[in-house]
């Protein structure tokens, strides 16, 4: 069985057309299974109780994520997603200084969460696509080197990819701590890079469910996972979920799965290119699953998202320029396929936007 064909077998059969899996990929059986069982066992023998006896999976699925970050030697903590990651990581960042070097495309709630923890953002160098000009780069970090570096390797509002690995030699080079934002890239590209601190959210391309996700600190850091008084109530369930989702992912084979999308990508950009009025961002063989395309004008991609819901089943991303404030000038749409994701689902995707009135 192919990897498409097991992938959609793994799960109940969707409704329409999914293709958002940068926002919330769909869970398979078993991972849904295991949340649910949890849930009930609670109801039966009692929630802390049943916390205890799920311990060997969690610790399987916190395993499992330090094998996909390249971090065995990390401390991986379940938290409720990326953004909790990134807040509980800066607000407990070691020494006085607070500066942090960025893309100019930075995810827009991340850059909300460095100003509240009062950080000052430097943005590293870009070319006109918005990728990392790496020699440049590197002369920036090291003739003022910041608290730490924050890369976000592929991003919520294009399916542009780092250059991750060579980044992480950087800083590595120059002594300077990398943290990456993996909520978008784990799962689509190698993010075992030798970086200080990797998070990620289940939800996106591992398949996992809402509400929790994973940060792997180096020994270094560890502390700074602790749990504090903020900790609140834990989700074991949810968390149960993503370490199925962990493992089915091991089992699949992450390089197989990375060059699935990057396929699903390539196509789905071929088929899009050709969509009169519809501008495709990316370039078609970018080793991504992810296609922004900017409308025609006067076309609101928001409203073009909810006609597509409503009049096709088609689900997609309304991206507002809020989610890279730095750097997005106009609203786009957004799809996101998965592996199991074929041609000719994407040719729906292209002649049902080529019939979308406008303004959706």
């Amino acid at each position: 069985m192919s990897l498409a064909d097991s992938w959609r077998a793994a799960r109940p059969p969707v409704a329409g057309l999914h293709l958002d899996s940068a926002a919330c990929s769909r869970q398979s059986y078993a991972a849904l299974d295991a949340a649910a069982r949890h849930a009930r066992h609670e109801a039966e023998v009692g929630g802390y109780v049943v916390a205890e006896a799920a311990a060997p999976v969690l610790d399987a699925g916190r395993a499992a994520f330090a094998a996909l970050t390249g971090m065995a030697d990390a401390d991986v903590v379940f938290t409720t997603g990326s953004r909790n990651a990134l807040d509980l990581l800066l607000s407990r960042w070691p020494g006085a200084q607070r500066t942090i070097a960025c893309l100019p495309g930075e995810y827009g709630p991340n850059l909300a969460v460095m100003a509240a923890h009062g950080f000052s953002r430097r943005l590293l160098p870009v070319d006109d696509t918005g990728r990392l000009v790496l020699d440049e780069t590197a002369t920036a970090l090291a003739t003022d080197p910041p608290s730490l570096v924050h890369l976000t390797p592929v991003g919520s509002h294009r399916g542009l990819v780092q250059p991750l690995a060579q980044m992480a030699d950087i800083c590595r080079g120059l002594g300077v701590p990398l943290v990456v934002d993996a909520a978008q890239a784990l799962g689509q590209i190698d993010c075992a890079v030798g970086a200080e601190a990797v998070y990620s959210s289940s939800r996106k391309w591992l398949a996992g469910p809402r509400g929790v996700g994973a940060l792997a600190l180096r020994p270094a850091l560890a502390e700074l996972s602790e749990p504090g008084p903020e900790a609140g109530d834990i989700n074991v369930a949810a968390q149960l979920g993503f370490s199925v989702a962990l493992g089915e992912h091991l089992a699949a084979g992450p390089v197989a799965v990375r060059a699935a999308l990057a396929g699903v990508g390539a196509r789905s950009r071929r088929v899009l290119a050709q969509l009169p009025g519809w501008r495709v961002v990316e370039p078609l063989d970018e080793p991504s699953a992810i296609t922004t395309l900017v409308p025609p004008p006067g076309t609101d991609p928001v409203a073009v998202r909810a006609w597509l819901i409503t009049e096709h089943g088609i689900v997609t991303t309304a991206a507002g320029v809020e989610r890279a404030p730095l750097e997005l000038i106009v609203p786009v749409l957004r799809i996101s396929p998965h592996v199991d994701t074929t041609e000719d689902d994407v040719q729906v995707l292209a002649t049902a936007l080529a019939a979308a009135p406008d303004g959706g």
